[in-house]
């Protein structure tokens, strides 16, 4: 008897329709499953046997066949446990209804639990443009899948459960999910406050958050680098629904998703400077899975040390940086993740770390510093637009006790900022001053005569890239924008120069 049950796959962040089929007839005993499934998928065999006999229903012994369409696209994924099941019940009789109109998603344990399963959300977004408007998933996915609105979604523990609603012997609405949670206001422990005597970091970092710009720190060991990082999330604006939607699908295919709710926070993630370009990028043998730059979308991508990531790695971000996505092609698949994050890389300013430093001597030859600092290529500086240089902190810093700017007060000058560079490209397709193209620069950015003069000498004096000197324009409109002021003035201009004028001293060794 021949049945048929709709499910998903994941071909990276997009779900694929996949038409369960089974037929039952006479012959040998057999279990076979075709159209190309991956290994989770041909060991669902024994998962599926034991769980229907352990659910009460007689295994049939005839010749089982079961096809995954479409046949030439390959599946993954322990979700199909569910819909094979479910067809294969439907084909036994058990299951008399019809239930065309559903989508399975869920893992069967060997006792007829329905298990999670990685990335129910994002296969429920892809199906729902596909027309479908009912979803079978296992109990523990259900607040994670019920945050799209127009959809129903039916949770269930156990296979019995399931098939006594199927044929109509049991009544379930569908699980509403309160979004109450989505607007929860997000806290930190962290607080700009408690930094001390580094007001020039702060402000860099503040820039950085109101215009979505990327920041190179370079100083010695214990000036408060990698500490200081680790605050930029607590003056970042929340995330609109639309970003946590996009957030929480990531993390929930990589079964990241703690909670099995909708993410409030943003992302901050700091890989090891060991990380492989694959970890850091993404990659992988068959299907390309998401790396580090896609997890930190919509938040902060923090790299330590770093010079000591390989020159390949570091090499790799450039195409991240300048587009806001990645796409990684392999022989079976080329898939495009979203990277739209903030990058802030940390490191010293020679092996040592001591160059520069007016409190230690550097033991550093001119080879060895040169050598170091060359592992940032100018390619990825230029992609970088503030850089700023950290001194060691004061002992009369540590113990001075006059009130520093919170992280509450600094977060509210962002969102002021923010909201204005919303106003102003509301008609666009970018949200803030880092995504300007030259189109948009040449039709937002406007200079008086004044600062033209200032912008002009100092591209001469520093010998600015095109790409670094649009970078500074792109800051200047963002510090006017912190301001208040409607027009790019000459003091915004300097500033923007001042966080590109490490690269002479640097770079130029």
């Amino acid at each position: 008897m021949y049945s048929k049950t709709n499910t998903c796959t994941l071909i990276g962040l997009e779900g694929k329709e996949v038409e369960v089929e089974s037929d039952i007839t006479n012959g040998l005993p057999a279990f076979n499953i075709v159209g190309l499934p991956d290994s989770s998928i041909k060991e669902s065999k024994d998962r599926i046997r034991v769980a229907l006999i352990n659910s009460g229903y007689k295994f049939p012994q005839g010749r089982i066949t079961i096809n995954l369409s479409p046949a030439d696209l390959k599946k993954e994924g322990t979700q199909l446990d569910l819909p094979i099941a479910i067809s294969l019940l439907s084909s036994m009789g058990v299951v008399t209804f019809s239930h065309d109109d559903f989508c399975f998603l869920g893992e069967l344990s060997l006792d007829g639990r329905i298990l999670p399963i990685k990335g129910a959300l994002a296969m429920i977004i892809s199906m729902r443009e596909k027309g479908y408007k009912k979803f079978i998933i296992g109990a523990a996915n259900k607040d994670e899948c019920a945050i799209i609105k127009d959809i129903d979604i039916y949770p269930f523990e156990n296979l019995n459960s399931l098939i006594a609603y199927l044929n109509n012997d049991k009544e379930i609405n569908p699980y509403k999910l309160s979004l109450a949670n989505s607007s929860d206001k997000v806290s930190y422990d962290l607080d700009f406050a408690d930094i001390k005597g580094q007001e020039s970091l702060k402000r860099a970092l503040q820039i950085s958050a109101a215009g979505n710009h990327n920041l190179l720190m370079i100083g010695p060991p214990g000036s408060g680098k990698t500490f200081s990082a680790k605050h930029l999330p607590t003056i970042l604006p929340d995330m609109d629904f639309e970003e946590k939607v996009e957030v929480t699908k990531i993390y929930s295919v990589m079964g990241l998703l703690e909670s099995g709710k909708l993410m409030n926070k943003r992302p901050f993630r700091s890989p090891h400077h060991s990380a492989s370009e694959a970890a850091l990028i993404g990659g992988g043998q068959s299907l390309p899975k998401p790396g580090e730059i896609t997890l930190a979308h919509n938040g902060v991508l923090f790299l330590d040390e770093f010079p000591e990531f390989s020159k390949k790695t570091i090499e790799a971000l450039r195409e991240p940086l300048e587009n806001g996505e990645i796409i990684i092609s392999r022989a079976q698949a080329s898939l495009r993740y979203p990277s739209d994050f903030i990058l802030i890389a940390a490191m010293n300013p020679c092996p040592c770390g001591n160059y520069g430093n007016p409190l230690k001597e550097c033991t550093c030859s001119q080879t060895e510093i040169r050598r170091y600092l060359n592992k940032i290529s100018s390619p990825i500086l230029d992609r970088i637009d503030i850089h700023i240089e950290i001194k060691p902190v004061k002992y009369e810093d540590l113990k001075d006790n006059s009130k520093s700017k919170s992280s509450a007060e600094m977060k509210k000058e962002v969102e002021r900022a923010r909201f204005i560079q919303k106003e102003r490209y509301k008609n666009e397709k970018v949200k803030t001053n880092s995504s300007l193209n030259t189109r948009l620069m040449k039709k937002y950015i406007k200079l008086d005569k004044e600062t033209e003069k200032v912008a002009s000498l100092a591209f001469k004096k520093y010998n600015f890239s095109v790409r670094s000197f649009n970078k500074i324009l792109k800051m200047s409109r963002t510090i006017a924008d912190l301001d208040g002021k409607e027009n790019i003035e000459s003091k915004h201009i300097l500033e923007a120069v001042r966080y590109r004028a490490l690269d002479e001293k640097y770079w130029s060794i």
